[in-house]
């Protein structure tokens, strides 16, 4: 495929992610409200901000659109500035202080390997930004795994939050390449096989242990990011996505009934389950997400 055309692939998954961030973004308020309105499949109203998880996700298609690679300099150079432009997208405390570092030259591997008593981080930021990258080297097994690492690990020095990140990769890349699938249990079996041992892999394995069509409460007690790392936020976004292959809205929907981190958890789905051709994005629900910011300042 021409870079243009892998774009265009890694643009529609952006698309799906940005609209389920800014959509699970507009699902936080009083839990049984919030409840209430999920329950009446009640469509927000009004202009949908996104957040972080759409912010990075910008800075890694950037990057892809002008280096056809992650090349990590260029992607933390672009995070940072996107942070300094905008820092009020919700970034974590940890997150904040990553980015403020790489903007004060400091190099992102000392700033993402000295937090957490120099473990580095294994939260969700690296898999809430990475299903473009599945989407771009789908065809490419071994470069959606480096590739999602190395987007991760610009501010994820844990391998374990590199594993989400890579989990999220794998799950687009998967639909990507079978955009006409109904087997949610096919993509969680090739993904959880690849992805590298740890909290995320046990996750996984848990995941696929639930039949895709029983009680979501079930799937909800993998865990729905309330601690905000990547074993507590990615099996249960993987299992929806499984579970609602080929339906972005019913996607959405089941995986906002989870609370939790729920742009997160939305972003993640519906950055996997656009690549389906079985299903579109609600063109009212793009109109309503907020502009993209394409670029930032080079």
């Amino acid at each position: 495929m021409t870079p243009s055309e892998r774009l265009t692939l890694a643009w529609r998954s952006l698309d799906g992610l940005s609209v389920g961030d800014a959509f699970g973004e507009k699902f936080f308020g009083p839990e049984q409200s919030v409840l209430e309105r999920i329950e009446r499949r009640e469509v927000p109203t009004g202009r949908w901000p996104y957040t972080d998880d759409t912010e990075m996700a910008l800075g890694i298609v950037e990057v892809l659109e002008a280096q056809g690679t992650i090349e990590q300099n260029a992607l933390a150079d672009v995070f940072a500035r996107r942070f300094r432009h905008n820092r009020y997208r919700g970034y974590g405390a940890t997150a904040q202080g990553i980015l403020e570092a790489i903007g004060d030259r400091v190099p992102w591997k000392h700033a993402a390997g000295r937090v957490f008593g120099g473990g580095g981080s294994m939260g969700n930021g690296g898999a809430m930004r990475s299903a473009p990258v599945g989407a771009y080297f789908f065809d490419d097994e071994q470069a959606v795994i480096e590739q999602a690492r190395r987007s991760a690990q610009v501010t994820h020095a844990h391998p374990d939050g590199q594993a989400g990140a890579i989990a999220v990769a794998l799950a687009c890349a998967f639909v990507t390449r079978n955009p006409k699938t109904k087997d949610g249990d096919a993509m969680l079996k090739w993904v959880t096989e690849r992805v590298p041992a740890g909290p995320t892999r046990t996750g996984l394995d848990r995941a696929r242990e639930l039949p895709l069509h029983g009680r979501l409460s079930l799937a909800i007690a993998l865990g729905t990011g309330q601690q905000v790392i990547s074993s507590d936020t990615v099996p249960f976004a993987l299992y929806c996505a499984a579970r609602c292959i080929d339906d972005y809205e019913q996607a959405l929907w089941t995986t906002v009934t989870g609370l939790g981190d729920r742009d997160t958890t939305c972003a993640i789905v519906g950055g996997i389950v656009a690549m389906s051709s079985r299903t579109t994005i609600p063109t009212a629900w793009l109109d309503a997400r907020e502009a993209l910011s394409r670029t930032s300042a080079w």
